[in-house]
């Protein structure tokens, strides 16, 4: 299983499946992020946390442990 959280700077997924249950899951999908969409990875702070991606044309930052529930192909 392949998770956001593993895909490098610069590289574009598509999200498979969400992980993780109520409100976690809820947040992540009012985020924008459901299943067939095309991440596509812009830069990840020093730290390795947050992550900044674009998504449906817009920027949004994301914790490592959130990208781990989002399984991508």
């Amino acid at each position: 299983m392949k998770t956001l959280k593993d895909i490098k700077v610069g590289e574009t997924a598509t999200v498979a499946r969400l992980h993780g249950d109520g409100p976690v899951k809820r947040r992540i999908m009012d985020m924008g992020i459901t299943k067939g969409v095309e991440i596509f990875v812009r830069k990840v702070a020093p730290l390795g946390d947050p992550m900044e991606l674009n998504i449906r044309g817009y920027e949004l930052s994301v914790r490592k442990s959130d990208a781990e529930m989002i399984e991508v192909q």
